[in-house]
């Protein structure tokens, strides 16, 4: 069985494990504790609300493709507590970012690669953080009693787009990256998240449930226009914009299963890219766009897959027994590091493109997980 649960998906399956995971990927709000000492805070500026109309006409542009090694920062619980690290791509270099009692997560790297946005919950509900590539200088962004979490940098790092529960139901935020000018860019009783950026920064990608289930929208990137991607009662997800702007692929449910779809940045066109007996998530491009990796398989064994992106070339890169998930591109397209719990528990891998030459990056017998290449 497959659960729509505010824009995320839940997948009941034979494997609890697999069950947990993805409902911890779903938003929750946490209690409110008392404050204590922490990073520096950012005060924001007051919200600006846009009015909204519904006129949308695509101009996408090419996204250059990033070429460095870079470096893989994940969360680990291995010194007691969920804090970010950093390590090069070979799994040498590792070095530990936060250094606190609290709950720090999601790491997102800036386009430039100089720092890290992340979650953290040191005043008992996650807010937005940022700090230095190195992990000095972490500076909260957002102030407030409910969760902020899903942050999204603008694709010239000027900005990161969120959503919060600020106003009760989740909502769509953008700031400047250093925490001012606090701007609202949805405004209803319903679930709004799942920020996701086009190449060129003009529009964002997200999830809404206003017109009933779960669907995608794309709207300007100040909140004006937004457009529904696609007009139909089926429970579609998780957008990502293909390199070139030019589509969106997303984790659609009209099948009774979740499958791969595609469309054009307008809405048309759609197109179904895979078509599996158990379920299909995660989509992700590779960074020329000709490719795009994804998770399927059920129980205790989903495995990482790449297809041509239109659907063709289908090939299972992990091919083992344990579950393999959260397929994520180095920036040239080479490789690609993922989770795989083979060896007991969820540890960071690396392997080629092709699925050849995997190997295990971490090996604390603790979690490790929500690899992020620095571009």
């Amino acid at each position: 069985m497959i659960t729509a649960i505010g824009g995320c998906v839940a997948i009941v399956a034979s494997n609890p494990r697999l069950l947990c995971l993805l409902l911890l990927a779903c938003p929750t709000p946490t209690p409110t504790l008392t404050e204590q000492p922490g990073p520096t805070l950012v005060t924001p500026t007051p919200i600006l609300t846009m009015s909204l109309t519904s006129t949308f006409t695509p101009t996408p542009t090419a996204t250059p493709i990033g070429g460095g090694s870079g470096k893989i920062a994940f969360v680990s619980d291995r010194d007691g507590n969920y804090e970010i690290y950093v390590m090069n791509a070979d799994g040498s270099g590792l070095i530990r970012l936060t250094n606190d009692s609290a709950r720090d997560s999601s790491p997102s790297w800036s386009p430039d690669g100089r720092k890290i946005a992340f979650n953290s919950d040191w005043y008992g509900n996650d807010e937005i953080y940022v700090m230095n590539a190195d992990g000095s200088n972490p500076i909260r962004l957002t102030n407030n009693n409910a969760q902020d979490s899903e942050s999204a940098w603008s694709p010239d790092g000027s900005k990161i787009a969120f959503a919060s529960y600020r106003d009760g139901a989740p909502e769509i935020y953008v700031m400047n990256a250093d925490g001012s000018s606090l701007m609202r860019l949805t405004n209803n009783s319903v679930n709004d998240q799942t920020p996701a950026w086009s190449p060129d920064g003009r529009k964002i990608a997200f999830v809404s449930s206003r017109d009933g289930n779960s669907k995608i929208y794309v709207m300007n990137a100040d909140g004006s226009n937004p457009i529904r991607l696609i007009n139909d009662n089926a429970v579609d997800l998780s957008p990502s914009w293909s390199p070139d702007g030019r589509k969106i692929a997303f984790v659609s449910l009209r099948d009774d299963d979740s499958e791969i779809y595609v469309t054009n940045a307008d809405g048309g066109n759609l197109i179904k890219l895979t078509n599996t007996d158990d379920y299909a998530y995660s989509p992700a491009w590779s960074p020329d766009g000709r490719k795009i990796a994804f998770v399927s398989g059920s129980g205790h064994n989903p495995e990482i897959y790449v297809m041509n992106a239109d659907g063709s070339g289908l090939t299972n890169l992990t091919q083992n027994e344990g579950w393999d998930d959260d397929p994520v591109w180095l920036p040239d397209g080479s490789k690609i590091a993922f989770l795989s719990d083979r060896a007991g528990i969820f540890r960071i891998y690396v392997m080629n493109a092709d699925g050849s030459n995997p190997i295990r990056l971490t090996g604390n017998n603790t979690y490790d997980t929500a690899p992020a290449w620095q571009p």
